[in-house]
């Protein structure tokens, strides 16, 4: 838009979210100012409350209007993220629940759980409607293909799982991570499915075979956590102690872009910021 000179200026806010114990923040990062001199300010926007324990995992609806959370104190719960009331509890899991995402028409929810199970919930009124089958070892990881039909879930049992979300049955097992798996991604097509490990290593798989396409070298810690770009082209990836730095790959080659610096802690979650078009 413009001023009253006439000069060109941009504006707008997007959210993060700040996990604490017991609590979560939602915090606005505001943007304002003329086109060629930019400025951004945060802003506390909301403070969530109603956990006991540790929040472990955060997830908007695609929405925007509601926000998932899970707790060290094994519950899900769901917030209107404008009013930050809390409209659902989700109870049903035996241990941390570390773990949660949105299916992509905002209607189910996953959760995975130190109890061995991912579950999926009816988004709308909380009832679990699918306990995946239960593994021995804790799951760490959740996310929804981009069409909705599936659910891949990562563990400590160093395996990537894919699942039918309505009948619940495993439809691929990919083994050879080589570490507990910490976070999954789908491309935006679904076609491929990203896993960051504890052993420092990041894998892409065919989701169609299952077949691993790419492996990415070059954190010297555990990965965290993995991204998609929104174009599918690049990968993020960020490292735990005493790496600490976050990694751009290409999504084709596997080569390592970028390497960025700058963290004093483990990086435990990495993301692409799409940019609205705010020019007038």
């Amino acid at each position: 838009m413009k001023n009253a000179n006439g000069k060109l200026i941009r504006s707008g806010m997007t959210r993060r979210v700040a996990m604490m114990v017991g609590f979560i923040a939602i915090i606005g990062l505001v943007t304002a100012g003329r086109a060629e001199q930019l400025s951004e300010q945060e802003q506390e926007l909301l403070t969530l409350k109603g956990h006991t324990n540790r929040v472990t995992s955060v997830a908007f609806s695609p929405d925007g209007k509601r926000l998932a959370s899970a707790s060290a104190d094994t519950i899900v719960k769901v917030w209107d993220a404008a009013s930050g009331q809390e409209t659902l509890t989700l109870k049903g899991h035996g241990h941390h629940v570390v773990s949660v995402a949105f299916s992509p028409d905002g209607k189910r929810l996953a959760s995975a759980s130190w109890d061995g199970t991912a579950k999926i919930w009816d988004a709308m009124s909380g009832q679990e409607t699918l306990t995946l089958k239960k593994s021995l070892s804790p799951v760490t990881s959740v996310a929804f293909c981009p069409d909705g039909k599936r659910l891949a879930s990562g563990g400590q049992d160093n395996n990537v799982k894919l699942w039918d979300v309505m009948s619940g049955q495993e439809t691929l097992t990919m083994k050879k991570n080589f570490g507990i798996v910490q976070g999954v991604a789908f491309s935006p097509d679904g076609k491929l499915l990203a896993s960051a490990t504890a052993s420092g290593w990041a894998k892409v798989w065919d989701t169609t075979s299952g077949q691993e396409t790419l492996s990415l070298e070059g954190h010297t810690s555990s990965v965290e956590c993995i991204a998609f770009s929104p174009d599918g082209k690049r990968l993020a990836t960020g490292s735990g102690t005493p790496d600490m730095s976050v990694k751009m790959w290409d999504a084709t080659s596997g080569q390592t872009t970028l390497t960025l610096k700058g963290h004093y802690g483990p990086i435990s979650s990495v993301m692409f910021r799409v940019q609205p078009n705010s020019w007038g």
